[in-house]
């Protein structure tokens, strides 16, 4: 089996840990850059034509131009969004992109205690508990039984997400450009109107930015609660603050947030937050944010990385034999 050459920027100690685990077993030699792909060290990319990038910094058009140089002819991001890389400026230089599919598990099992926590007003229930005040509630909590909710999207996670919710015995109702079988799917009107939860899990492009804007959380229900594992950006936060403030919304749950870049996964406790997003949302007791860390998992991690080293050889076998 002839080697070939993979540069992974970005790469964690946990995730070096498991590339260097599996490359041998499919012949790829791993070059691990712990640090974020940059103008500055595109150059380590050199002799290999592909490479490996996270989902945590953006890759423009200047980055891209400076791994072209450097010989770059294909991006695998360990991630199942790309909205993170200039895609045009990708195809115009002709650097092919690839994603990955993960453990769905990871997203919908989050996306459920997520829900579970909005509902159950855990989130001042934790807080008072922990400064020893163990008074319940004056708002009793919600069954999921009792619920409808609605599923924006039905790709992999999404339908993990449905198939959890079976066992709670709710009723589900679903929105997708891409339908399946066996699936109750409705307008994207008939879902807020009818849905008590509204989940999302779709991916973040042109059309989807703002797709929750003012005028479909005017048409959810009456305390209706909004769920998003999926990208911040697919809501206009703005009119979710304004809904949540006035009462319009019963409470949401957002593992992803509009601007949450340089705030997510960097300890900013010893730094002003400038995200007014952020900081007019956690003053909200039923608001629950958490920094992207629904994907999380061991196995999701194996997942990515597996599919991480199929993608590049894949890409390799075309370049050779067409």
């Amino acid at each position: 089996m002839t080697s070939i050459g993979i540069t992974i920027y970005g790469c964690e100690r946990d995730e070096a840990d498991v590339f260097n685990e599996l490359s041998p077993r499919y012949g790829v030699i791993p070059a691990i850059i712990s640090s974020a792909v940059s103008e500055t060290n595109a150059a380590l990319a050199h002799g290999n034509r592909c490479i490996s990038v996270g989902h945590k910094s953006e890759i423009s058009e200047s980055i891209l131009l400076a791994l072209k140089e450097s010989g770059v002819e294909y991006i695998s991001t360990r991630s199942i969004g790309c909205n993170h890389i200039d895609m045009q400026a990708a195809k115009s230089m002709g650097i092919a992109v690839g994603n990955v599919r993960y453990s769905p598990g990871s997203v919908a099992d989050y996306t459920l205690m997520l829900m579970l926590i909005a509902i159950r007003n855990a989130k001042s229930i934790v807080s008072r508990a922990q400064s020893y005040d163990f008074r319940l509630d004056h708002v009793r909590g919600k069954e999921l039984r009792d619920m409808t909710v609605g599923v924006l999207g039905t790709g992999h996670i999404g339908k993990a997400v449905i198939e959890r919710l079976r066992g709670f015995g709710c009723h589900v109702l679903a929105t997708s450009h891409n339908k399946a079988t066996g699936l109750n799917y409705v307008s994207l009107s008939e879902l807020l109107q009818k849905s008590d939860i509204l989940t999302l899990h779709v991916p973040l492009s042109a059309d989807t930015y703002h797709m929750i804007g003012r005028e479909q959380i005017e048409a959810m229900k009456q305390g209706a609660f909004l769920i998003n594992t999926a990208r911040g950006r697919l809501v206009d936060t703005d009119a979710l603050i304004k809904a949540l403030e006035n009462g319009r919304l019963g409470g949401a749950a957002l593992d992803v947030l509009e601007g949450e870049e340089g705030l997510f996964y960097f300890d900013c406790t010893q730094k002003p937050i400038d995200n007014h997003f952020l900081l007019r949302l956690q003053q909200m007791p039923n608001v629950i944010i958490t920094p992207h860390t629904a994907y999380y998992t061991g196995p999701a991690l194996r997942d990515t990385v597996e599919k991480t080293l199929l993608n590049c050889l894949d890409f390799e076998r075309k370049k050779r034999f067409g």
